[in-house]
């Protein structure tokens, strides 16, 4: 058996697994994107697929005013008494909630809002009981991870809020995971903040609210100060796969250039054995690979294969595409002209933190090309459309086909931080534009039917300089520049195409 990490690259932060029966399921935190936590399904942990999402209606997600890597963080999946729950935070829009649903590949319930305050919920359920597991918020007045009972029907909670465990001493402790094997509870803790120096913790009881006495081997699962591929490993849940091993999901990040990463954290996975003491031991205690090779049995797996281009020929989106905050749908449509879709030049710019008229899908891939045909006559020299690359609103690049000096042509505009600066107009013919962002682990190079305008540097693209808890996204836009115009933008197919390594 051989599993190639990370099992889902790109932007797959803060995973969460579950079982049922010889299915297994993950969700990931999406942040200030919609729809919301992304679930995938897998049969073997080797491939996966993805087959919908839990927050799909803005009365689940609403993310009006959201600010970059704000709105949804780390999710937790449960499965219980025949029905999925999935817990999670809205940061900025009402705090801690859960949905339900019985197929996790179709529509998941209304919200139900919980009393108990921090973020990063856990779900664990018990002899009719429910145990709600967070991390305590700010004015706590011990930081750590917090408990309390509550009512999987309605959301009550049932007791007080209970503090569990301070975690092992590293900074920010949060994503916990409570869990029982034997006759041990026991709570995992994320510390050391979700960058180079993340760990998973653990700690365990004979009860679940506690006292709680640290694994002796802590941190269990950390990269830090190691030469290797996976950095910043952490956040992590443990599952029993149905042959009685144990696994662990955990978010990990890869650094492109240097110690500069851009595709955000990923997720990836491991063995677990468990040592005679019952404490479990990850990957024998070795570092983790890009492959894990293990005798383990599992019969593979495989699904189709997701097709690069995308002809916009189908009545629905498919599921790889995202919005960036809650979309106007008159912004969008896909049965105005057979085979494109139609963009509306929108006020909202990349450059705001709103809701541009902006279509993308995650990088997953260092070396990649993003291909798009675009139909698009601007009226004016503020309208323009085309395709980004975007890590926030003020780190981002596109390629944008817009009006200067009265006729059409292409630029290339970067933006890093405050700074802004846009490349001499190269002027198009009539007809289709062919648009390519191509992508290695040192720049992003920009053209418009052939003709490079440029590249952005990668670094610039890449969490060490513009922060923020999310990977770089690849989409199509069209934007009035704080004009809401009329003006389609055809858009003919997409493509994304993993291409050789340089």
């Amino acid at each position: 058996m051989q599993i190639q990490n990370p099992i889902r690259p790109g932007f797959h932060p803060d995973p969460s697994i579950c079982r049922v029966g010889e299915d297994y399921y993950l969700v990931n935190s999406s942040f200030e994107y919609f729809p919301g936590v992304p679930i995938h399904h897998s049969r073997d942990l080797i491939h996966w697929r993805q087959i919908g999402y839990c927050l799909t209606r803005p009365s689940q997600l609403p993310l009006d005013g959201v600010k970059d890597s704000d709105g949804i963080y780390a999710p937790t999946l449960r499965y219980h008494d025949g029905r999925f729950y999935m817990v999670t935070t809205n940061v900025r829009g009402g705090g801690n909630f859960y949905v339900s649903a019985d197929d996790p590949a179709g529509e998941w319930s209304e919200p139900i809002w919980l009393k108990q305050s921090g973020i990063d919920p856990c779900l664990f359920f018990e002899n009719g009981k429910t145990y709600l597991t967070g991390n305590g918020t700010f004015w706590n007045p011990v930081r750590g991870l917090y408990q309390s009972e509550i009512d999987i029907r309605t959301g009550e909670q049932l007791t007080e809020t209970r503090f569990l465990w301070p975690g092992s001493g590293g900074a920010y402790v949060e994503g916990p995971r409570l869990f029982r094997r034997g006759e041990y509870y026991y709570l995992m803790a994320a510390e050391g903040g979700t960058h180079w120096c993340h760990m998973a913790t653990l700690a365990r009881s004979k009860t679940p609210f506690g006292p709680f006495e640290p694994c002796p081997h802590n941190p269990i699962l950390t990269q830090r100060s190691l030469m290797n591929d996976i950095q910043g490993t952490g956040h992590a849940d443990f599952i029993e796969d149905h042959h009685g091993n144990w696994w662990i999901v955990f978010l990990g990040i890869r650094a492109a250039e240097y110690c500069f990463h851009n595709l955000g954290r990923e997720t990836f996975i491991a063995p677990v054995e468990w040592n005679d003491d019952g404490w479990p031991v990850v990957n024998a205690g070795e570092r983790i690979p890009m492959v894990i090779e293990s005798d383990r049995p599992m019969q593979p797996h495989p699904w189709p294969e997701e097709p690069v281009r995308d002809d916009f020929d189908a009545p629905k989106l498919r599921l790889c595409w995202n919005y960036l905050r809650n979309p106007d749908p008159a912004d969008y449509a896909l049965c105005e002209r057979p085979g494109w879709l139609r963009l509306r030049c929108a006020a909202a710019s990349l450059d705001d933190e709103a809701s541009p008229a902006f279509l993308c899908r995650r990088q997953q891939h260092f070396e990649f090309a993003m291909t798009t045909c675009l139909d698009f006559q601007p009226g004016a020299q503020n309208e323009e459309a085309g395709l980004s690359v975007r890590l926030d609103h003020r780190h981002h690049g596109e390629v944008a086909v817009t009006r200067r000096n009265g006729q059409r042509v292409a630029v290339l505009r970067r933006r890093i931080g405050s700074m802004q600066v846009e490349s001499a107009p190269v002027v198009l013919a009539e007809g289709p534009v062919s648009l390519c962002i191509a992508g290695n682990r040192l720049h992003y190079t920009f053209t418009a039917n052939g003709v490079t305008l440029g590249q952005h540097e990668l670094r610039y693209l890449s969490t060490e300089v513009a922060g923020g808890y999310t990977g770089a996204m690849l989409g199509l836009y069209a934007t009035g520049r704080g004009t809401k115009s009329t003006t389609p933008a055809w858009f003919d197919w997409a493509e994304y195409q993993p291409t050789p390594s340089i």
